[in-house]
Formats: C-alpha cells, sequence, structure tokens
C-alpha cells in the first residue's frame, strides 16, 4: 500500500474519531461546554485537508480515479 492511501486511510480514521467524539461530548456535556464545537471543528478542518490531499494525489499521478465497474 503506498503511502497515499496510507495517509487517506488515517484521515478518514481521523475523521470519524472526531465525529464520534463530538457526538460522545453533545450527549454527556449536555451542552454546556464547547468541546463538541471544538470536536466538530477538526472534522471539518480534517475533511478539507483530505480533499485537498486527494486533489493534489491525482493532480500528481499519485492516485487514478476510476469507475466503479473497473
Amino acid at each position: 500500500m503506498s503511502l497515499v492511501k496510507l495517509l487517506i486511510l488515517l484521515f478518514l480514521l481521523a475523521i470519524v474519531v472526531s465525529l464520534g467524539s463530538g457526538l460522545f461530548h453533545l450527549v454527556n456535556d449536555k451542552g454546556e461546554s464547547k468541546r463538541m464545537v471544538r470536536a466538530l471543528t477538526w472534522r471539518i478542518a480534517l475533511s478539507v485537508a483530505l480533499f485537498i490531499l486527494l486533489f493534489v494525489a491525482w493532480w500528481q499521478g499519485l492516485i487514478q480515479p476510476h469507475g466503479v465497474s473497473q
């Protein structure tokens, strides 16, 4: 597995962990802290960074898009 694909998987894992953290703080803090907002802000930042990583990797020829049936 190439380094770029490993980075993509790590970004996806970090996004899911951040989303779970936001849900945890939503349920447990009852809106009394800013931890949920901070977790969701991290999720948005990670999603934007992943999009940029995907675009740059495609532009450099490190990954190739393909159809579902291929």
